[in-house]
């Protein structure tokens, strides 16, 4: 019987609670009851992957990673840049391993958010449910805004075409208030309206495109995978067109120095690259939609990976063949580095079709970074984090319908009212977050619940857990040493969530747990007097 918690506050108990596990066989049996509907195969897996991973990273993040920034303040890997491709692929494999233990021994929604809750209890899941929400719902923003730049780019091409107001919007329509801002301290001749003062921005292209995924995302996750698998083939077609025509471009001397800023340059553009591979673990949120998780999960999680390493290898070859990195390169190179060299080629025509390839990648992103919010929020309204009628599936699509617009709505207010570039840097703490603590969680459980059938096991384990906790915490350290306001407002996120747990989560808990002890009492004494 559940027993009654009398006070919904602190109590001598308070620890007991904050540890509360949640045993994987109650995640089976409330996934099986309440489940959403199992429509995806291992191919449905890789294209998402693939799609969540290869984005905005390799159209533009290789060239710094390649060159070193603008500024100095990175320095570059030169054509050793696919050396630390692989470095960073390395690392990631290490977290993905351990992911891909967990999905197939706990195939429910949730990825990371659900592992934490079955090892180190409710207040800890909780916590990282609040972390990957910054992964997931603010990278979801902060790529719709990146979207929108690239949209208006593209339209630029043509203004011999378009009519002047659509080939150049006016920047209050395309830009969020903090991007205008900016711009209206170099040029305070931008004409801009005002409210009481305030600029009146609206960054509409990246508003319509989040309405866009969330309307296909309710549709189900069938109808979305065949979607992403869409925007997957158009942008491996054109990175495969810059890597064929570009090859006839390659002059070798450029591949020498090969590495100019020795093992230090290296380092840095894993660092950076890193970032390009995130995006796997979005696949094991989607654990409890797969038709058969315990072998297609690992395939997917693990090929997605591979897939983009050698894609990700091949543009370092082509594009440090083509351009000098060793010395100062353009501020172009460093925006759109694929289609700068094609551009100075003369093949604009292969220029235009990467920038249709970059479109496509951000919008495959897109759909399943909000996807995979979506379905953590799902399993933190299944454990009554929060409300219960977000587990509200749709009788047709059978999707969560009110959660999916709900996380639409939000991100469309975050685009309004956000300053994306320090959300998009406390992103990145998110991630690490994440991989970590499910590294930790495999070790726990494998000490906790030895016996526990796993179809796939993390080889050369406790190792390889380990390689994967220093890895991120050893990337997490580098980037909290760099200067920027992020790395302080890290723990200012982790405390605003950790207050919300105490005013909130804790206690609706709790609330819960008074409910059905209520229930199971009322039903003991109704047996009783139908036994009299």
């Amino acid at each position: 019987m559940a027993e009654k918690f009398n006070r919904a506050t602190f109590t001598r108990s308070f620890i007991r609670h904050l540890t509360r596990i949640k045993a994987p066989d109650e995640m089976l049996a409330e996934a099986s009851e309440q489940g959403l509907e199992k429509t995806l195969g291992v191919w449905d897996l890789i294209i998402l992957g693939v799609g969540a991973i290869i984005g905005s990273g390799i159209f533009a993040v290789v060239g710094i990673a390649a060159a070193g920034s603008a500024d100095g303040s990175s320095i570059g890997a030169g054509p050793a840049l696919m050396i630390s491709m692989i470095i960073a692929a390395i690392a990631c494999i290490f977290s993905a391993l351990c992911y891909s233990e967990f999905a197939t021994m706990i195939p429910v929604a949730g990825g990371a958010y659900t592992y934490t809750f079955a090892t180190l209890g409710e207040f800890a899941a909780w916590m990282v449910g609040w972390v990957l929400m910054l992964e997931y719902a603010i990278g979801f923003i902060a790529v719709a805004c990146a979207w929108s730049n690239h949209f208006v780019q593209f339209l630029a091409g043509f203004d011999k075409v378009l009519p002047a107001w659509l080939a150049h919007p006016p920047v209050w329509l395309t830009n969020d208030v903090f991007s205008v801002s900016k711009m209206l301290a170099d040029n305070p001749d931008i004409y801009v309206p005002r409210f009481l003062g305030v600029p009146v921005c609206i960054n509409l292209p990246a508003i319509l495109i989040v309405l866009l995924m969330t309307a296909i995302l309710v549709k189900g996750t069938k109808d979305s995978a065949k979607m992403a698998g869409v925007m997957v083939f158009i942008k491996l077609a054109v990175i495969a067109l810059f890597v064929i025509a570009g090859a006839f471009y390659i002059r070798p001397e450029n591949w020498t120095p090969f590495a100019p800023n020795g093992i230090e340059g290296i380092f840095a553009g894993a660092f950076l690259i890193f970032f390009a591979y995130i995006g796997f673990d979005a696949l094991a949120t989607a654990a409890e939609e797969c038709k058969n998780p315990q072998k297609d999960l690992p395939i997917g999680i693990i090929g997605s990976l591979l897939i983009t390493t050698i894609v990700y290898v091949l543009v370092a070859l082509v594009l440090t063949g083509m351009q000098d990195t060793a010395g100062a390169v353009s501020l172009e190179f460093l925006k759109a580095p694929m289609a700068y060299c094609m551009v100075m080629v003369k093949q604009n025509w292969a220029a235009g079709l990467i920038s249709i390839g970059s479109l496509a990648g951000l919008t495959s992103v897109l759909l399943v970074l909000e996807m995979a919010a979506t379905r953590i929020l799902f399993a933190m309204s299944r454990d009554h984090f929060i409300s219960s009628r977000f587990q509200k599936i749709h009788p047709k699509f059978k999707t969560p319908v009110l959660l999916t617009w709900t996380v639409g709505v939000l991100a469309v207010v975050g685009i309004l009212t956000l300053n994306l570039d320090v959300a998009a840097e406390l992103c990145n703490y998110g991630t690490f977050t994440s991989f970590i603590i499910v590294c930790v969680a495999v070790l726990i459980l494998r000490h906790t619940d030895p016996n526990r059938p796993r179809p796939f096991k993390v080889p050369f384990s406790p190792v390889t857990p380990s390689l994967g906790i220093i890895c991120c915490g050893g990337l997490m350290v580098y980037k909290s040493l760099q200067a920027g306001s992020s790395a302080l407002l890290f723990p200012v996120w982790l405390g605003v969530g950790a207050i919300f747990y105490l005013l909130y989560g804790f206690i609706k808990n709790r609330n819960n747990e008074n409910k059905v002890h209520k229930e199971l009492v009322q039903a003991a004494i109704k047996e009783r007097e139908t036994a009299k």
